[in-house]
């Protein structure tokens, strides 16, 4: 993946979490780019629904999880400040 696709899928993977949604967030930290990865609604175990996903966050899901420790730092659970 070039950098530029990656910078890519970093803009694109905003997902926000609205009212019906779990109020916890999974966040792959980028393990090159400080402040920056990519953050799935979650429950607090930290289990994202896929079929909650869109099909490009369900894709960028499914890579982070493929390159934790490459690309990615393990993911935490965040808890959502109302």
């Amino acid at each position: 993946m070039s950098p530029s696709q990656f910078g890519a899928l970093q803009r694109q993977s905003s997902v926000r979490v609205g009212v019906g949604q779990g109020r916890y967030l999974l966040r792959f930290e980028s393990l090159f780019h400080a402040g920056r990865g990519l953050c799935f609604p979650c429950d607090e175990r930290g289990e994202v629904t896929l079929d909650q996903l869109s099909e490009q966050a369900r894709e960028n899901y499914l890579f982070a999880r493929a390159v934790v420790g490459h690309e990615y730092a393990t993911p935490v659970v965040q808890r959502c400040d109302d």
